[in-house]
């Protein structure tokens, strides 16, 4: 009797041990699978960058608009990105400071400025290039890192800019060397979207490069009843472009978000 009764002691006490291994296993799967969800990319940039409102009848998209296509359901893609806004208006309207109340360890933020930048006639979001505009991204990239969180910069995409000669050119000026020489001396990731995309732009050619843009006719599409020429900003098939630009140049860098991009696309 005595014998059954340590048996079944000891059979307990490996059963209870059996179970605590299997609740400590069950905590450590879950607690693993919230890890990897909640991985955040930000996106903080301009309209070429941005959401746009009624995709269903808008023909208009940012590139970041396209991004969670790239990516697995384990990738948030949280854009930020505001039509208008230059680095100074960004951080005066308090927008960067949002961004930073919920950045955390592992995130990543995608930093798109340069096109409001260059309005000079503006106070409110002109920026001189080697100076405020260049702070302005030392200043994002520094506050990024504090957080252990990933900064990737980003050039600003071109504007469709053909000359009569068919030759692009160039509108951004000085806005998107600084946004190199800045990610080179900090030691951070850098995308040239000026130069891929002024790539993207001359293989199109002067006239299917159209169709990266809002180019219509009067009547052509209910959205734009009048017509629309708009050499800036991206139709769908434009954004998707430059985003899987942005996936492929990502794929070449040594980072976390290799393992989020859905390679199925």
């Amino acid at each position: 009797m005595l014998i059954q009764t340590k048996f079944k002691n000891k059979l307990n006490r490996i059963n209870m041990r059996i179970k605590w291994m299997l609740i400590v296993s069950i905590v450590f799967l879950f607690s693993s699978c919230a890890t990897a969800q909640q991985i955040t990319i930000y996106t903080i940039g301009d309209s070429t960058m941005a959401n746009k409102p009624n995709p269903e009848e808008n023909p208009e998209r940012g590139w970041a608009q396209i991004l969670p296509d790239f990516f697995t359901s384990d990738v948030v893609i949280d854009n930020r990105a505001v039509n208008g806004r230059s680095t100074r208006s960004f951080i005066t309207e308090k927008r960067w400071d949002s961004v930073l109340k919920t950045l955390k360890k592992g995130d990543y933020v995608f930093i798109q400025f340069g096109h409001n930048d260059q309005k000079e006639k503006d106070p409110k979001r002109y920026t001189n290039p080697h100076t405020a505009y260049r702070n302005n991204l030392i200043r994002f990239v520094k506050e990024t890192l504090e957080k252990e969180a990933i900064p990737i910069v980003f050039s600003s995409i071109v504007r469709r800019n053909f000359n009569e000669f068919g030759t692009l050119v160039d509108t951004h000026g000085a806005y998107p060397m600084e946004a190199r020489l800045v990610a080179k001396e900090l030691n951070i990731p850098f995308i040239d979207l000026q130069y891929l995309t002024e790539q993207l732009e001359e293989s199109y050619g002067v006239e299917d490069s159209l169709k990266l843009h809002l180019h219509y006719k009067a009547g052509e599409i209910p959205y734009y009843p009048e017509g629309k020429e708009d050499n800036t900003h991206l139709s769908e098939k434009g954004a998707t472009e430059v985003a899987k630009m942005v996936i492929n140049e990502l794929k070449k860098m040594n980072n976390s978000l290799i393992n989020y991009i859905n390679l199925k696309i």
